[in-house]
C-alpha cells in the first residue's frame, strides 16, 4: 500500500477549521460585520469617521486639496494630542481586536499619507497610534500596518442587517479615496473570498477521508478536483470583473498611494518611526497586498505548488526566475492574521499530498492537472491586470509613491531603468526583481502539472 493512500497517513483531523478562525460560511472573513469599539475608544472611531472629509493625499497639489490642508493639519494635531490608550478591554474579544486593528491601521495610513509631500522630514507615527496598534497586532499575530485583512476581510457591513449575509447585501465600509472605484476594488476581493469557501470545504473533506486507497475515495477526489477547477475559474471571472468598474488611472493615482507602506520607496528610504515602540525598524510595514490572501495560499498548499524549488520539476525554471518568488510569498504570510497563518502551516503538514496521490492514480491525473491549469490561467490574468493598472500607469508623468509591495517593486524597477539602463536590475522584497516575481509565481504553478513530470 502506498504511503500516500495509507489510512494512517492523515492530517490531525481533531483540529477543525474553526480553530483557525475559519468560518464554515464566510471562510477567512468573520461570520458577521465587526462591532464598533467600546466607548473608551470612541476617539479612534470618531477620527476615522471624520478622516475622509478632512484629509487629502499629501501629494495632491490641486486647488481643492490645497484648500483642505488646514483641515488635515488639525486632524493630525488632534491625534498627536491623544493619550495612549491601553487595549486591556479588548483582549478577550477577537472581533473587537480585529476592529481595533482595522481602525488604527486606517488612521495610520490616513495620518502618514496626508502629510504634505514637501515635508521631507522622517515620518513619526505618534505614540497614540503606534503603541496600541503594535499591541493589538501582537495579540492578533498580524503586522502593525494596513493589511489585506483590514481592507478586505474586516472592511464590510450588511446593507440590511435584518437580512442574511450575501454579496448583494454587503457593502464596503471604509475607502480612502471616496471613490466608487475603490469600493468596487475591495468588493471584488471579498467576493473572491466568499467564492473560495467551497474550496476550503473541499480541502477539509480531502484531509478527513479515512482511506484514500478505495475506489469510493478516489472517485470523490476526482469529483472534488473538478469542482475545484470550476471554483478557480469562477475566481478568475470575479477578478476580471474589476476592469469595467475600477478605472486604472483612478486606481493608480487616487487609491493606491494610500496603501503605501513604510518601505514602498525602496530599502534605502527612511522608514516610518513608531514613537514609543522599541526597535520599530524591525516591524513588517509594507502595507496591503493581494499576496496576503490566505485563500490563495491555501490553494497553493493544497495543490502543492512549489515556489521554493524544493523538488525537481519540469519544465525547468529559467535562470532569471529561479527562486524569484518564494521569499516574497513567505513574507506575505507575516501580514496575515496569526490563526490563518497557522492554518496554512497545519495544511502543509499533511503527508497526503493530493499531487502525489494523483501521480500514483492515473484516473486523477487529468482532474488534478485541470485544477493546476486553472490556477495558472488565473495568474496569467493577474499579470495582465497588473500590467494595465500599474505598469502602464507608472509610465505617466505624475510621480506618486508606490502602494502594495508588488507595485512598489514595479515602480522602483521602472525608475532605475529610466535613470541608467546599465545598472543592475532593481530588486524588491525578498531580494526579488518584480518581473521575476510575477513570472516565477506563474511558472511555478505550471510546473506542478503532472503531464510533464510522470
Amino acid at each position: 500500500m502506498s504511503s500516500i493512500t495509507s489510512p494512517r497517513k492523515t492530517i490531525d483531523i481533531t483540529r477543525s477549521p474553526s480553530e483557525f478562525d475559519i468560518d464554515d460560511e464566510t471562510g477567512f472573513m468573520p461570520h458577521q460585520p465587526l462591532p464598533k469599539l467600546p466607548s473608551k475608544y470612541a476617539i479612534w472611531e470618531l477620527a476615522l469617521s471624520n478622516a475622509s472629509e478632512a484629509l487629502v493625499l499629501g501629494t495632491d497639489d490641486g486647488d481643492d486639496a490645497m484648500n483642505k490642508r488646514h483641515k488635515g493639519e488639525a486632524w493630525r494635531s488632534n491625534i498627536k494630542s491623544w493619550l495612549v490608550l491601553d487595549v486591556v478591554d479588548l483582549q478577550s474579544d477577537k472581533l473587537l481586536l480585529q476592529r481595533a486593528h482595522h481602525v488604527l491601521a486606517y488612521l495610520l495610513h490616513y495620518f502618514v499619507h496626508s502629510i504634505p509631500s514637501e515635508d521631507a522630514s522622517a515620518v513619526h507615527v505618534p505614540e497614540s497610534l503606534a503603541v496600541p496598534l503594535v499591541e493589538v497586532s501582537r495579540l492578533l499575530g498580524i503586522a502593525p500596518v494596513l493589511t489585506y485583512a483590514d481592507t478586505v476581510l474586516w472592511n464590510w457591513e450588511l446593507i440590511n442587517p435584518a437580512q442574511q449575509l450575501s454579496i448583494e447585501n454587503m457593502r464596503v465600509l471604509d475607502v480612502f479615496s471616496g471613490t466608487d472605484d475603490e469600493r468596487f476594488f475591495h468588493s471584488v476581493n471579498y467576493t473572491v473570498e466568499l467564492r473560495g469557501v467551497e474550496a476550503l470545504h473541499i480541502i477539509d473533506e480531502y484531509n478527513r477521508l479515512p482511506n484514500l486507497a478505495t475506489y469510493i475515495a478516489t472517485s470523490k477526489v476526482a469529483r472534488d478536483l473538478d469542482r475545484l477547477t470550476g471554483i478557480i475559474e469562477d475566481i478568475s471571472d470575479i477578478i476580471q470583473s474589476v476592469q469595467p468598474l475600477c478605472d486604472p488611472h483612478v486606481f493608480y493615482w487616487e487609491i493606491r498611494p494610500w496603501f503605501c507602506g513604510s518601505d514602498a520607496s525602496g530599502p534605502d528610504a527612511t522608514g516610518w518611526i513608531y514613537d514609543g515602540v522599541p526597535d520599530c525598524h524591525l516591524l513588517d510595514l509594507s502595507g496591503p497586498s493581494g499576496g496576503q490572501s490566505a485563500l490563495m495560499h491555501a490553494l497553493d498548499v493544497f495543490l502543492n505548488i512549489d515556489f521554493s524549488l524544493r523538488e525537481k520539476r519540469l519544465p525547468a525554471p529559467s535562470e532569471q526566475n529561479k527562486g524569484g518568488d518564494g521569499g516574497f510569498m513567505k513574507r506575505m504570510r507575516r501580514y496575515m492574521p496569526g490563526q490563518h497563518r497557522d492554518y496554512l502551516l497545519h495544511l502543509a503538514d499533511t503527508p497526503r499530498s493530493v499531487r502525489e496521490l494523483a501521480r500514483n492514480t492515473p484516473s486523477l491525473r487529468e482532474p488534478y492537472d485541470a485544477a493546476v491549469m486553472a490556477l495558472k490561467k488565473l495568474r496569467d490574468l493577474h499579470m495582465r491586470i497588473v500590467c494595465r493598472y500599474i505598469v502602464n500607469m507608472s509610465r505617466t508623468k505624475r510621480e506618486i509613491p508606490a502602494g502594495c509591495p508588488v507595485s512598489a517593486m514595479m515602480d522602483r524597477m521602472d525608475r532605475q531603468k529610466s535613470q541608467n539602463s546599465d545598472q543592475a536590475a532593481v530588486r524588491g522584497t525578498g531580494g526579488n526583481e518584480v518581473s521575476r516575481l510575477l513570472k516565477a509565481t506563474r511558472d511555478a504553478t505550471r510546473r506542478a502539472m503532472l503531464k510533464d513530470n510522470i
